[in-house]
């Protein structure tokens, strides 16, 4: 079966939705329903490493793994890749030297820096080798562009080697333009078609985090093939209201 690194090359569509509760159940509910990935946040959830190797667990096999770094700091990167996540997602890369910080992070030498220790990625050390010699072309390294820095820079950071996505945090992008929360506002949505012509033009598989059904559509349309839609608290919090209104 191809990585989910080696599947992203095609042009298909990726569903997946973001998971910020410690829950595996609720991870099994997800693969159960369908989704093609978990965005796995431990940057803003109270989360751990431990929490997210529980999840990846409970959906192995089913669908992929994904997570989210708190920064672009090497241990992280590591500790997330050894509990056996399918790739990570890179915050606030401005540069293309973050970036490039990113990808060395990632990969094993001579590719990168990334250190050697044993973990469930490896089958704690019974797939050792196995593991080293595949993970650089198996191990997905998405950047996110949610600054408008990196969108002035967004040519220079598809000009690094390694970089397998980008995905758009439209939300954390409003906020550097000074219209914090405004997503749909003008100037947001210019500048993320700004990311999305330099991606197709690069043939960079691009994504985005959207709380809308609709809005997730429309980015499909417009060529946005990694797109992770609503959370587990927002389904939540949708199915409770309804219930309780309606009954």
């Amino acid at each position: 079966m191809d990585s989910f690194r080696q599947r992203l090359k095609n042009d298909s569509l990726h569903l997946g939705t973001l998971i910020s509760i410690a829950s595996p159940e609720i991870a099994e509910i997800m693969a159960d329903a369908g989704f093609d990935w978990l965005f796995i946040d431990i940057e803003h959830s109270p989360m751990d490493v431990m929490d997210a190797q529980r999840i990846l667990q409970a959906t192995e096999g089913r669908l992929a793994g994904i997570i989210r770094v708190p920064l672009n700091d090497e241990i992280w990167i590591k500790k997330s890749l050894d509990i056996g996540a399918n790739g990570v997602r890179i915050p606030l890369v401005l540069t293309a030297e973050d970036a490039c910080r990113a990808v060395r992070y990632c990969k094993y030498p001579p590719q990168g820096t990334r250190s050697i220790g044993v973990g469930r990625a490896h089958r704690y050390g019974a797939t050792l080798q196995q593991t080293i010699d595949t993970a650089n072309e198996e191990t997905a390294v998405i950047i996110q562009v949610e600054h408008i820095t990196a969108v002035d820079n967004i040519d220079a950071i598809l000009a690094v080697e390694g970089i397998d996505a980008i995905l758009v945090g439209p939300y954390d992008l409003s906020a550097s333009m000074g219209l914090t929360g405004k997503v749909m506002d003008a100037q947001v949505q210019q500048a993320i078609e700004r990311v999305r012509n330099a991606c197709l033009q690069k043939k960079m598989p691009l994504g985005i985090f959207t709380a809308s059904i609709e809005q997730a559509k429309g980015y499909v349309s417009q060529g946005f093939f990694l797109i992770a839609v609503s959370s587990d608290t927002l389904m939540l919090i949708d199915a409770a209201q309804r219930i309780v209104k309606n009954v």
